[in-house]
């Protein structure tokens, strides 16, 4: 393994290990939010007002901040390379500004459409949900493009960090204000808009934390050598600059949080259409936003680490044409995407009931358990396929052929809204066709991307390292965690040691069958010591 594979192996590990922590505390953070409850108000339902609201915020915040942290640290990342310091500085003060004037923009919007936004989801107590999270939107924003600096000089210490205080301070924060609003105010709304405002908290401190990081850092940054031969960009350069890569990433990476609050809007209603009385069908859609979703983006979390990773590693050995730099990182990248995604994919699937039991035993009825685990059999299969769709997109995006990935995606989601609406709205189907129509979706996609990463990557599409030894490791950690399943007799305990089993047979297996290599071992034993 090369010492740039390395270094994308040590950001995906650092990005990867504090996105698990961060979900496993968001997951945490909605067993206590679904439990707080009153004699007016029902335990669940603060939760199902939080997850109607939080895709509006989601969605706007894609739209405002997504693509010009990845434009900054491609860009970073490729003047970088060619030792041009002083346009890489200006790079992020162009996005700065840029970024705190559009999420102030949207920010603004989330406020005034208020009551069109509430309409939209068809329940009233959103109201006061969305003005607390509305300035959550400019933070962000702002946060961001730190992100993307520090990103681009492939340092991912700053962004684990600061995503693990917006986790812990949601946490903190959250949790006690909706306690309030439930105790004090005995009010459904004041107590989901609480929550929500803890996580304007959350990420007002988070941005304090790398706004410190970046003062500190700035005269090491400050400090590298300029190639006197390399002309400053103007600002108007900059910004069209930014502008071209930054437009076509927005828009594919807005396309999932738009199905997301397509999916508000609609499932609900489409499961009353299907026959479910309206509160069944909400509680169905609280089941699988708060819990089957949350799940699912544990795993998930490796598969951004990956996308963020890889980036500005192919990016800049694209900028010196080093074409065999960029097939080396493209091959490590997607090696770690289906080496991590095939068997996060195979245990959930197999544990499903254990593991929502573990989280949900004492917070919901064995009814809603089943339905979760029903679900949750079904999407976990979607986590090998988003890893594969992030590490392919993120290697097009570094190879400056962002649109494609802007296209797939926009083909795959077209199909999972179609099939959503069919199947949701079909009677015995209802809730349970989310998880189908999301396989589709995101099996499109990633075939359609691996095709255009062979071509423009200028490699081959290497089955046996990337796709049939993990899967014949997955396949084997599979049969021994079924097995054991079927031999314990149940409760936590016995979950963990399914987990631990896994994990353990699923090393050993890799490794015989190649899968991991000891230049994989030794990378992160490396990155320990030096940790």
């Amino acid at each position: 393994m090369s010492e740039k594979a390395k270094s994308v192996a040590k950001g995906i590990s650092i990005l990867g290990l504090a996105g698990i922590i961060c979900k496993v505390v968001g997951l945490l953070f909605s067993i206590p939010l679904n439990m707080i409850s009153s004699e007016e108000v029902e335990s669940g339902r603060i939760a199902m007002v939080f997850y109607l609201v939080y895709p509006t915020y989601t969605l706007l915040l894609t739209i405002s901040s997504a693509g010009i942290p990845v434009a900054v640290s491609r860009m970073v990342a490729g003047f970088l390379a060619r030792n041009d310091v002083r346009n890489a500085r200006n790079t992020f003060r162009t996005a700065l500004i840029t970024l705190l004037s559009i999420g102030g923009f949207f920010s603004l919007v989330m406020v005034l459409m208020n009551g069109t936004l509430s309409e939209m989801v068809g329940v009233k107590e959103t109201s006061l949900g969305y003005y607390a999270i509305a300035p959550c939107v400019m933070i962000v924003c702002v946060l961001s493009a730190f992100r993307g600096l520090f990103q681009g000089q492939q340092n991912m210490v700053p962004t684990a960090v600061s995503q693990l205080i917006e986790q812990i301070g949601k946490v903190i924060i959250s949790l006690p204000l909706a306690y309030i609003g439930v105790k004090v105010y005995n009010s459904l709304e004041i107590a989901a808009a609480g929550a929500l405002f803890g996580i304007t908290a959350a990420e007002i401190i988070a941005m304090v934390y790398m706004i410190i990081r970046y003062h500190r850092k700035k005269g090491e940054f400050n400090a590298l050598p300029q190639d006197p031969d390399e002309s400053p960009w103007s600002t108007k350069e900059l910004l069209r600059r930014l502008v071209i890569i930054a437009v076509p990433i927005t828009v594919s990476a807005c396309i999932i949080p738009l199905s997301q609050f397509i999916d508000s809007a609609m499932m609900v209603k489409r499961m009353v259409v299907a026959g479910l009385s309206q509160e069944a069908a909400e509680n169905a859609y609280g089941v699988f936003t708060s819990v089957v979703i949350r799940l699912i983006n544990i795993p998930t979390a490796l598969a951004l680490a990956i996308s963020i990773s890889l980036v500005p590693g192919v990016s800049a050995r694209f900028a010196v044409h080093d074409m065999d730099g960029v097939r080396r990182e493209s091959h490590t990248g997607m090696r770690y995407a289906f080496l991590i995604g095939f068997p996060c994919s195979v245990g959930m699937s197999i544990l499903a009931r254990p593991i929502v039991a573990f989280f949900y035993d004492n917070v919901f009825t064995n009814e809603k358990i089943n339905l979760a685990a029903e679900l949750l059999t079904f999407s976990a299969m979607t986590v090998v396929l988003f890893t594969a769709v992030q590490a392919t997109s993120s290697i097009l995006q570094g190879l400056r052929k962002q649109k494609i990935p802007m296209y797939t995606m926009m083909a795959g989601v077209a199909v999972k809204i179609i099939l959503n609406f069919i199947l949701i709205g079909t009677p015995g189907i209802d809730i349970h066709g989310g998880p189908y129509a999301s396989i589709a979706c995101y099996g499109i996609v990633m075939i359609i991307n691996m095709i255009y990463v062979c071509r423009y990557a200028e490699m081959k599409f290497n089955w046996m390292d990337w796709v049939v030894r993990p899967g014949l490791a997955a396949a084997v950690m599979g049969a021994a965690v079924w097995l054991l399943k079927k031999i314990l007799p149940g409760g936590r305990i016995a979950t963990i040691i399914c987990v631990i089993a896994g994990v353990i047979v699923f090393g050993a297996a890799a490794y015989l069958l190649k899968a991991v290599t000891k230049d994989d071992i030794r990378a992160l034993s490396r990155r320990k010591k030096a940790s």
